[in-house]
């Protein structure tokens, strides 16, 4: 049964992924780290939603930073007119909004090829930020909307923690996401996303709907921004337009290019590298006594040479680069498989 369905060994493998990362976040985890893993799991909600637009699909977005704020100001003004609104019900309302907001980006955006779409998409991301500020009286203005932290249930004890509730919360979200998506661009919309991708004219012949693809592709990686926007909302505790900049959706794509272009465990790689290599990048700074003036440029000095490495030794991403290498490993070590050799004609008897 585990070798014939996919969908059931990726319950099992998500399951036990799940079980684990609870753990850690309750008895291994500080505060401090379980506030980064947070993040984490945030951003590759985000990155992964991207890496099913991009990589999957070959429609490049430079503006999933703005989608993710529509998600974040749906759980914001919800919860600003409604507090006592559960926080599932938060989530898929930010799912929702996000979704029709990526249907309506994705019937122009199909329409666009290439630098028109990055183009496209690279406006929405720079005037969006600007609507709270026309419309204060709803969105905040400038100052932005309070988000109240969730409150752990009564029933995990008094020592659970408001970080170890909201790790909870974005790590299962975020498995709960990835399993959606393995099992999505492993059957048959995956494939139709990758004949999309390679030839959109062999796509049309073989019978596929390319503008409904880019579309529906479209809807799913917003509805990922904007879950990832309403958990960050949950996250940061307050919505504004600058928690939303351009820097936020370059910041994703360069996830998805460093952990690797088109691979769902890339855009967790890349997550993770893009909010721990600042803190890393940061204690070494500060470490060396220099002036604040250059101690503040060390770290974005680092990332970008990282970066650099990365596509130069990977150009699959890190993890298409660590896939290479552990295929190579095993075709080394793995025992040679001979081909059985054929039966012997049986002898003939003799006369």
């Amino acid at each position: 049964m585990l070798r014939g369905s996919t969908l059931v060994r990726h319950g099992l493998v998500f399951l036990g992924l799940t079980v684990v990362l609870l753990l850690l976040t309750s008895f291994v985890f500080d505060a401090y780290t379980n506030y980064n893993v947070t993040e984490v799991a945030i951003l590759a909600i985000s990155a992964a939603g991207l890496t099913v637009l991009t990589g999957i699909n070959g429609q490049v977005s430079l503006g999933h930073g703005a989608l993710m704020m529509i998600g974040a100001y749906t759980t914001s003004v919800l919860l600003t007119w409604h507090p006592d609104l559960p926080l599932i019900l938060m989530l898929v309302a930010s799912i929702a909004t996000t979704g029709i907001a990526g249907a309506i980006v994705g019937i122009a955006g199909a329409r666009l090829r290439g630098p028109y779409l990055a183009g496209a998409t690279l406006a929405l991301a720079v005037a969006l930020p600007q609507v709270p500020s026309h419309f204060a009286s709803i969105f905040g203005g400038n100052q932005g909307l309070s988000v109240p932290t969730p409150t752990p249930p009564p029933f995990l004890g008094a020592n659970f923690t408001q970080e170890e509730w909201l790790a909870w919360i974005a790590l299962a979200a975020g498995v709960i996401t990835f399993f959606v998506l393995a099992n999505l661009v492993r059957g048959a919309t995956g494939r139709r996303f990758r004949m999309v991708r390679d030839n959109e004219v062999a796509a049309r012949l073989a019978g596929v709907d390319v503008a409904r693809t880019q579309i529906l592709a479209y809807v799913i990686s917003a509805a990922c921004a904007g879950l990832a926007g309403s958990l960050f909302a949950y996250w940061v505790t307050r919505t504004s337009p600058s928690g939303f900049t351009l820097n936020l959706s370059l910041s994703l794509l360069t996830a998805i290019v460093i952990g690797g272009l088109g691979s769902l465990v890339g855009a967790v790689v890349g997550s993770f590298i893009l909010v721990y290599l600042p803190v890393w990048t940061g204690g070494f700074a500060s470490s060396l006594n220099l002036s604040s003036n250059v101690a503040n440029n060390v770290p974005l000095a680092i990332y970008g040479i990282v970066l650099i490495v990365a596509i130069l030794v990977f150009p699959r991403g890190i993890a298409g680069g660590f896939a290479s290498i552990l295929r190579g490993a095993t075709r080394v070590l793995g025992p040679s498989r001979r081909s059985p050799a054929l039966p012997t004609a049986p002898e003939t008897p003799s006369q």
